[in-house]
C-alpha cells in the first residue's frame, strides 16, 4: 500500500489550507513564496482534488472509484462525492472524537479496535450507513491511548448528524450528512470538472 510521507505542514502550505482540518493544531511559520504565478484552470482543479485526497488520506485509484460511485447516485456528483468521503469509517471515528487525526483514526480501524453494529471491521474505507452503531472494543477501551485521546478531544464538537459518547467510546450515525454540514474547505465542483474532461 502506498503511504504519503510528506510532512503535514509542508503539504498544507503547498495546498493553501489550514492544518486544523486534519486535526493538527500546529501552525507553520514559513510562507509559501510563489512569485505572482498565475494558476491555470487545470491547476486550480488539480489542487482541489489533491486537497480532498490529502484531507481524507486517499490514493488516486480509490478516490476515482468513489467519484464514479458518486456519479451514479441520484443528485449532483460533487456533493455526493463529499458525502461518500464523510461516510468512510476512518472519518467517522475522527468526527466522533475517538482519534486526534484522520491518520490516527485509520490506524485505529486497521488495528481492529472498532466494532460496527457489534462486528469487528478493519477496513478504513468501509462505508457506514445511517443508523449504524460504532464503538471501540471493550478490551481496547482500557488502553492508555484512548484515555489520552478522550482527554485531548474533550472539547471537540461532534457534527449534528452524529451522536457520540466519549465516556463509553461509542456513537451512532443518526443520518447521512448534507453538503452544508461538511466543513471541509474543498470546492467539489472543480473536482467534477477535472474528472469530466
Amino acid at each position: 500500500m502506498a503511504v504519503d510521507r510528506t510532512p503535514v505542514l509542508k503539504r498544507c502550505r503547498s495546498l493553501g489550507m489550514e492544518p486544523m482540518y486534519l486535526g493538527v493544531n500546529k501552525k507553520s511559520k514559513r510562507k509559501l513564496n510563489r512569485a505572482n504565478r498565475k494558476v491555470s484552470e487545470y491547476g486550480l482543479q488539480l489542487r482541489e482534488k489533491q486537497k480532498a485526497k490529502f484531507i481524507y488520506g486517499m490514493q488516486e485509484k480509490p478516490f476515482r472509484n468513489l467519484y464514479e460511485k458518486a456519479k451514479k447516485m441520484p443528485g449532483l456528483a460533487g456533493p455526493n462525492l463529499m458525502i461518500l468521503l464523510e461516510l468512510r469509517l476512518d472519518n467517522i471515528i475522527f468526527r466522533m472524537g475517538f482519534a486526534r487525526t484522520r491518520r490516527e483514526a485509520r490506524q485505529i480501524v486497521d488495528h481492529k479496535h472498532v466494532l460496527v453494529n457489534g462486528k469487528c471491521i478493519n477496513i478504513p474505507s468501509y462505508r457506514v450507513e445511517a443508523g449504524d452503531k460504532i464503538e471501540i472494543k471493550e478490551k481496547s477501551k482500557s488502553l492508555q491511548r484512548f484515555k489520552d485521546i478522550v482527554e485531548a478531544n474533550g472539547n471537540v464538537a461532534v457534527p449534528a448528524w452524529l451522536e457520540a459518547d466519549s465516556e463509553t467510546l461509542s456513537g451512532t450515525v443518526l443520518e447521512k450528512p448534507l453538503r452544508e454540514q461538511i466543513d471541509v474547505p474543498v470546492n467539489e465542483t472543480l473536482i467534477v470538472e477535472l474528472y469530466s474532461k
